[in-house]
C-alpha cells in the first residue's frame, strides 16, 4: 500500500471522531496519559474536549533517516502532570499503534510507576496498524496494508531554520 498522506483538516477531524467515539461507548476515564511525541496534539484536545487532567509519558522507539527505523523503546524517567495523582480511569492516547509494542509495555510501565491505585486502563489511537500486536480499545482507521503514515507536522522535522525564517519575513 502506498503511503499515507494526512492533512492538518483530515488529523483534526480524525480526533474528533475519536472522541466521539469514546463518548459513545458511555465509558467514564477521570485521566487521560498521552504518550509523546505523537500522542501529544491527540491528548491534548481530548484534554480540552473531555475537561480532563492530561498527563504526558514521553517515549522513544524511532530513530534513522526521516525517523522510520523501530528501535529499542525508551520511557521517560517520570510521568509529567498537573493533578496531585493520577486518576483511576485512564485513557492512554497515542496518534496511532504499529508494532503495538508502545501501548503493550506503556500499560504496565504505568501501573508499576504509579503511587495511587488504577482500576482500569483503556486505550485510543487513530490509526490502528494490523501489524500491531496489541488491538487498541478505541481507533478512527483500521489499516490493514500498514502504510507509513505522513502526518502533518513532519515537515518541521526536516526543517530548516534559515528558510524557515525567511519565510515568516516574509509574511509580516
Amino acid at each position: 500500500m502506498p503511503d499515507l498522506y494526512v492533512s492538518w483538516s483530515d488529523y483534526h477531524q480524525k480526533i474528533e471522531q475519536l472522541a466521539a467515539q469514546i463518548y459513545q461507548s458511555g465509558w467514564e476515564f477521570n485521566q487521560i496519559v498521552c504518550l509523546a511525541r505523537g500522542g501529544l496534539r491527540v491528548g491534548d484536545i481530548l484534554s480540552r474536549i473531555y475537561q480532563q487532567p492530561l498527563a504526558i509519558l514521553a517515549t522513544s522507539s524511532y530513530s534513522g533517516s526521516g525517523k522510520q527505523e523501530r528501535g529499542n523503546l525508551t520511557f521517560s524517567r517520570h510521568l509529567t502532570m498537573t493533578t496531585e495523582k493520577l486518576g483511576e480511569h485512564i485513557l492512554l492516547v497515542d496518534d496511532l499503534v504499529d508494532s503495538g509494542v508502545t501501548l503493550q509495555q506503556t500499560i504496565p510501565w504505568l501501573k508499576q510507576n504509579s503511587n495511587f491505585p488504577i482500576v482500569e486502563i483503556r486505550t485510543a489511537v487513530l490509526w490502528y496498524k494490523a501489524c500491531s500486536v496489541i488491538k487498541p480499545d478505541y481507533y478512527v482507521d483500521y489499516l490493514p496494508d500498514n502504510p507509513w503514515i505522513h502526518q502533518p507536522f513532519e515537515h518541521y522535522e526536516q526543517i530548516n531554520l534559515a528558510e524557515l525564517v525567511a519565510k515568516v519575513s516574509q509574511l509580516c
